[in-house]
């Protein structure tokens, strides 16, 4: 589903989404095509959703967007941080 779709069937709403098809392009990943895994009225019930998927399977390429946003924008950088021993 590209990103107007997404917006004609989930109004105002925060979506949980899982990119399908992306590119990249002057840091900017630009999605293509999505699938939404979940809806929400209230922000942080999405990202408490995002953070359980991203925790169970971080190879997935997951957002949470705001769907009156008529675009979306993911700016790529890279991590530089050190994560903790496991």
């Amino acid at each position: 589903m590209d990103w107007p779709t997404v917006r004609e069937k989930y109004p105002e709403k925060w979506v949980l989404v899982e990119a399908l098809s992306t590119q990249s392009l002057n840091h900017k990943r630009n999605i293509n095509n999505m699938s939404v895994i979940s809806d929400f009225l209230i922000p942080k019930e999405a990202w408490s959703s995002y953070k359980k998927l991203h925790l169970s399977d971080p190879s997935r390429e997951l957002y949470v967007f705001y769907t009156s946003n008529e675009h979306i924008e993911v700016i790529e950088q890279p991590f530089t941080g050190i994560r903790g021993l496991q």
